[in-house]
């Protein structure tokens, strides 16, 4: 049976696509052009479109057209995925590690084996942590000006694990959760691996456009907003007292609940009030400590209402039964002698100090980032591609991220997302002018 038109026409735009006769970057006919040129419907042409963005080599553009695009960049590239080759500069996962880190661990492990209760670390810990544990978080938490009951925080595997076990407790497959149009991934993974719906809120300035995040609540029945208000993952924005005040009644008319992600807050010395200091009844809040300690320490924590407590210890023992006890260990004790405190202070001026080498080597480029974090988000101009970008600097054994893992909405910015704390200092340097150079020749061209 011979194939259908349309089927023939793929074919032909797929094979020139993987042959590079269609260069990455090239602009394809308009729908209403590629139906005149092979005689079929306007109709006919769209799907044509749509099964070559399924196999994924174009993108549809909302007002910018149809474009090939760069099919050789490895699967993965930007989610998170670390370099693999020991000659490639990773500015696309961050790590942020201080040099005296491995000393202190070792000091952590001679006293911990010292410690007279050691056989307790080798059994099964209670699901959110062990009663003394559980305060000494809270200690932390009051800290930073979030005062909270021991009994309301839940010790997790590092922060990602907190909004997992938060998700599979509280949401149902098919529920609408509100999220920034740009947002962390791996928020983004997990929503579809339980079946979220995620609606896309746009930036307005320094935090999600809070009168489109009304109307979409007018529109739908949204079951909770996910934001991280301080210090956001990739745009850096601080989100000021005033708006989290309007945040917080938009999410009580319209009974929201929040998921505040407090991953990267340390690094904003002088923050607002976190959303659960202000909305404790509605808020969940998560952290953790690979950020601020060291990311091979999977140790983080939840925050929520009373009532949801006990659903999400639940998830917990069923995920992964408790904390390793070892690590819960040694980052309390860190908590306790001054020494997580310290580590944050050290990183705040560490990434302050790689935002300036950004600064120095990107001066003429247009970028958003925060001062004190380790990230900044790159938008390119129009005549720029994100993808044929970032296969350039791969070819100059440079990794970065476009805005695909980033991004919730249907119309994907072209734009880099570029992480500083994986390298050290004078390599940075030397990356970032190359970012610069293979930027700038793409501009230019």
């Amino acid at each position: 049976m011979p194939k259908a038109r349309y089927k023939q026409v793929v074919d032909i735009l797929a094979t020139e696509i993987r042959s590079r006769k269609l260069r990455p970057g090239h602009r394809l006919p308009t729908h209403r052009q590629l139906a005149s040129q092979h005689g079929m419907a306007l109709v006919t042409a769209s799907r044509v479109y749509s099964e070559l963005e399924a196999m994924g080599l174009v993108s549809s553009e909302t007002g910018r057209g149809t474009f090939v695009r760069e099919t050789s960049l490895p699967p993965g590239l930007g989610v998170y995925q670390q370099a693999t080759t020991a000659d490639m500069v990773d500015l696309n996962f961050n790590i942020p590690f201080l040099s005296e880190q491995g000393e202190l661990l070792r000091a952590a492990l001679r006293k911990l084996a010292s410690s007279g209760d050691l056989n307790s670390l080798l059994r099964y810990q209670p699901h959110g942590g062990r009663t003394v544990e559980r305060e000494i978080m809270a200690s932390h938490l009051a800290g930073i000006g979030l005062e909270v009951n021991a009994e309301n925080l839940l010790i997790v595997d590092g922060a990602q694990h907190g909004l997992t076990v938060t998700s599979m407790a509280l949401f149902k497959p098919g529920d609408v959760l509100a999220i920034d149009s740009l947002t962390y991934p791996g928020m983004k993974v997990l929503a579809e691996s339980l079946g979220l719906e995620l609606a896309a809120i746009p930036a307005d300035g320094a935090g999600p456009d809070l009168n489109a995040l009304e109307q979409l609540c007018l529109r739908r029945r949204v079951r909770a907003v996910y934001v991280q208000p301080t210090v956001h993952n990739p745009l850096g924005w601080v989100m000021n007292t005033a708006r989290r005040y309007q945040l917080i009644n938009l999410a009580r008319q319209h009974g929201l609940m929040l998921i505040e992600d407090a991953a990267y807050a340390f690094l904003e010395a002088d923050s607002p009030p976190p959303l659960a200091a202000l909305a404790p009844e509605r808020t969940v809040y998560v952290s953790g400590f690979s950020k601020s300690v060291a990311t091979g320490l999977r140790v983080g924590f939840v925050t929520a209402p009373r009532e949801y407590i006990p659903l999400i210890e639940r998830t917990i023992r069923a995920t992964t039964w408790n904390t390793p006890a070892v690590m819960t260990s040694i980052v309390c004790g860190w908590i306790e002698d001054g020494t997580v405190a310290r580590l944050e202070s050290d990183k705040r001026q560490d990434a302050t100090y790689r935002q300036a080498i950004a600064a120095e080597v990107l001066r003429g480029l247009h970028y958003t980032s925060h001062p004190a974090s380790y990230f900044l988000w790159l938008p390119l101009p129009e005549e720029a591609r994100a993808d044929r970008v970032a296969k350039e600097l791969l070819d100059n054994h440079i990794s970065v991220s476009t805005a695909l893992p980033f991004s919730t909405s249907l119309q994907m910015p072209h734009a880099l997302r570029i992480a500083l704390g994986s390298v050290q200092s004078d390599e940075l340097r030397r990356a970032l002018t190359i970012v610069k150079n293979v930027v700038e020749t793409h501009i230019y061209a």
